[in-house]
């Protein structure tokens, strides 16, 4: 009884209490966080492939 009595009170407290963001706002944001996604992604694969490039080479300099 405890838990449905938890989750009562929690649905109401987010009817009532929460100021939640308009429809454009969510959009943009979700926009916003997409492309900051992509960018990251692409900079962490960037410097991955910096990375095991130099290795490559440091170790194929070794061997010779």
């Amino acid at each position: 009884m405890k838990v449905v009595n938890y989750i009562s009170e929690a649905f109401e407290e987010l009817k009532t209490n929460v100021t939640w963001p308009e429809w454009a706002e969510v959009q943009r944001l979700t926009i916003v966080v997409a492309v900051f996604s992509v960018v990251f992604a692409l900079s962490t694969w960037g410097v991955d492939e910096i990375f095991a490039k130099s290795l490559e080479g440091f170790f194929t300099w070794i061997k010779a």
